[in-house]
């Protein structure tokens, strides 16, 4: 019998797969001196931002169940 494969946790806080498969995680430097941002800038840094597709492989192998 394979055993389980473990899912690596600090990936899976900071990523969420949607029902499609794609990989959304958030923008960078958003809490950071945010008064100093102007509105459009931290409006947009709130949505979050499909990630790349060359990084699906490595994100397969680190949540082996999310897909």
């Amino acid at each position: 019998m394979k055993q389980k494969l473990k899912t690596h946790k600090a990936m899976s806080k900071r990523v969420k797969v949607t029902g499609s498969g794609k990989i959304m995680r958030r923008k960078v430097a958003i809490s950071h001196l945010r008064r100093n941002k102007s509105p459009e800038s931290v409006r947009s840094a709130d949505k979050g931002v499909q990630m790349a597709p060359a990084d699906t492989r490595r994100l397969k192998r680190l949540l082996p169940y999310a897909f």
